[in-house]
């Protein structure tokens, strides 16, 4: 069984201004680079060590996981980790978008529908999974679109997800055996401290 740990990158920009983010990218905030330097904190509080780590190929995510490895773990920058494509709502108002599941809406615009990002996620993670030995501790920092789409394509009630909570930099402990994926709990820092909620 291979554990993986699910995070989502830190706050940005974007996020601070309520922008339309997924192929298109803007850097962490202070809180971000302070929420990514904290979950680290968390990690080695908690004798969590990881023997590989992967980032989608946005800088919000790469920069997420330097940080939260202290800078002391090379990894792999994959593409089929990247948040869902909004084509030509991409910066826009958040404002614009339409009620969640989004389904094929953004595909007229150019952009990705729901089920691609559900396979795309799946066939990156299956293959994380893969490539990995038993017993170890793989990182992978996404983003929530993209990793709510993945749990849904996993089968977890997502709702649960949602009544938890799953901020910038929260964390999803997965695991891995038999091409299944299992979701253990939720990570997420609550006020001062951090909390591990088991699903």
């Amino acid at each position: 069984m291979t554990t993986i740990y699910l995070m989502r990158h830190g706050q940005t920009y974007f996020n601070l201004w309520h922008k339309i983010q997924g192929w298109v990218d803007s850097p962490l905030t202070e809180e971000g680079i302070n929420q990514a330097k904290e979950m680290d904190r968390y990690f080695k509080e908690n004798n969590i060590h990881f023997d590989k780590a992967y980032a989608s190929t946005a800088e919000r995510a790469s920069d997420t996981l330097e940080l939260a490895t202290d800078h002391q773990l090379p990894y792999k920058r994959l593409k089929g980790l990247k948040e869902e494509y909004f084509g030509s709502f991409e910066a826009e108002d958040e404002r614009l978008n339409p009620p969640v599941p989004y389904g094929d809406f953004f595909v007229k615009y150019g952009g990705e529908s729901t089920d691609q990002v559900q396979k795309r996620m799946l066939d990156t993670m299956t293959k994380i999974g893969r490539e990995n030995k038993e017993n170890e501790n793989v990182l992978v920092v996404s983003h929530a679109g993209a990793i709510f789409n993945f749990l849904v394509a996993v089968g977890i009630d997502i709702e649960k997800v949602f009544k938890i909570g799953f901020t910038n930099a929260s964390v999803a402990k997965i695991e891995f055996k038999d091409d299944q994926f299992k979701l253990i709990s939720i990570i997420n820092k609550k006020a001062d401290q951090f909390e591990e909620t088991q699903i």
